[in-house]
């Protein structure tokens, strides 16, 4: 599900069209020597686009290429070839299925092992699709594709360039936004019977403010024991399966 681009020129191309790119790996200059002006600028374009940027010696870079046999000029991105959705795609589904739409939307998750069991969970309880931001998130890679058991192949994920404009889209169209979060409301207290999202934030540091603030409300999970937060697929799959079983019910 990953596809190499391979040299200076055709990276940096790659990261001005938009490219949806995993990770770069750069092959380690020769100690004091300056990174050649084509190399900077794709350092601080992946930089800006959140795209993880790796340091590598020659023999990893040449085991990358598996023996082909191309001048890498010391640069290789991995970029995926996953098929991303549109927003509406989404909601079709819904419509197909003749069901009131359940989407989750994931807030600057930065694991792929996460998203992986998220996609897992969500394909279990019959979500009609994920929304994850382009920017400073992890993307559907072969990390997730192995961890969700190959419910991404079943699963629509949209990447979006804005969170909050896509909160925006939904609202648009009937549904309601539950950002999960300390609160003084549980999710058992809510009715989430209706069309939803559901909102995760990232590993380290949550929902951001400005998402928070498109949501419509702040659901919680209790919690009784000396740690107060969960892992992200773990508050992920109890909300979703508490949204399951209000529909169920």
């Amino acid at each position: 599900m990953s596809e190499l681009i391979v040299g200076r020129n055709a990276v940096l191309e790659a990261l001005k069209a938009g490219r949806e790119i995993e990770k770069i790996n750069i092959q380690k200059a020769e100690k004091g020597a300056r990174p050649a002006g084509s190399v900077r600028q794709i350092i601080a374009k992946a930089k800006d686009a959140g795209i993880p940027v790796y340091h590598s010696d020659k023999q990893f870079m040449d085991k990358l290429l598996d023996g082909a046999q191309v001048n890498c000029q010391g640069v290789i991105a991995t970029a995926s070839d996953y098929s991303y959705c549109e927003i509406e795609d989404i909601l079709a589904l819904a419509e197909e299925r003749e069901e009131k739409p359940f989407i989750v939307i994931l807030d600057g998750l930065e694991d792929p092992h996460n998203l992986g069991a998220i996609m897992r969970t969500a394909e279990c309880v019959g979500a009609h699709g994920i929304i994850i931001p382009k920017r400073r998130s992890v993307s559907v890679n072969e990390t997730v594709l192995k961890t969700s058991a190959g419910a991404a192949e079943h699963m629509l994920c949209a990447r979006v360039t804005n969170i909050g404009a896509a909160i925006d889209r939904l609202k648009e169209s009937g549904v309601w936004v539950y950002a999960c979060d300390m609160g003084d409301e549980l999710m058992y207290e809510q009715d989430m019977t209706g069309p939803v999202a559901i909102v995760i934030g990232s590993e380290g540091f949550g929902i951001s403010r400005l998402v928070k603030e498109k949501c419509d409300f702040v659901v919680s999970i209790p919690m009784r024991g000396r740690i107060n937060s969960l892992n992200a697929s773990n508050a992920a799959a109890v909300l979703m399966y508490e949204i399951l079983k209000q529909r169920m019910g």
